[in-house]
């Protein structure tokens, strides 16, 4: 058994298909076919995590998928529960994204893959670009990425010894 890297409420927990791919082996009576899904697990309140699997069916698919994403969940500092701390860049092979905070009212703008994470992250506002490839794991991959460079203040602000208040004025007088 894997220890368990956080605690687990999995009653809440909201699950996206993003994609499922039909995929097909040949062999000597002719091609045998399998599915495989990708799937985006959240409990909207920070805690997202992706998960891919492949069977022969898709009900199968997408339940390799589901318990996959349910154990990789990581947990992603929100400001005011609704929208990133900062502007953040992400990338996985050719997949590229870029992620912006958002005011209040904005909503998600993001494309197909991306707008599954958000929306299972708990995001209401955030603005994204994807760069590079469409393919839907990539993206997927590169917007987990991004999330993992985000930064709290509080974290910030423990790393370089100063105030929380001291790294938060700094932003709102860049923003103005």
């Amino acid at each position: 058994m894997r220890p368990e890297r956080e605690d687990r409420g999995d009653g809440e927990l909201v699950d996206k298909l993003v994609s499922i791919n039909r995929v097909a082996k040949v062999v000597k009576g002719g091609r045998r076919f399998g599915f495989a899904a990708l799937v985006v697990v959240g409990d909207q309140k920070g805690r997202v995590g992706y998960g891919s699997g492949k069977a022969r069916e898709v009900p199968e698919a997408i339940r390799k998928a589901t318990e996959r994403a349910k154990r990789n969940l990581v947990r992603v500092p929100l400001r005011e529960g609704r929208t990133l701390h900062h502007d953040v860049a992400g990338h996985h092979g050719a997949g590229k994204v870029l992620l912006r905070a958002a005011p209040a009212g904005t909503g998600i703008i993001a494309g197909g893959p991306m707008r599954a994470v958000f929306e299972t992250l708990g995001v209401a506002d955030v603005v994204t670009k994807s760069l590079g490839t469409s393919n839907p794991h990539n993206m997927v991959k590169a917007t987990f990425d991004a999330l993992t460079n985000l930064a709290a203040p509080r974290a910030v602000a423990a790393r370089r010894g100063k105030k929380v208040s001291e790294i938060i004025g700094r932003r709102s007088e860049t923003e103005e």
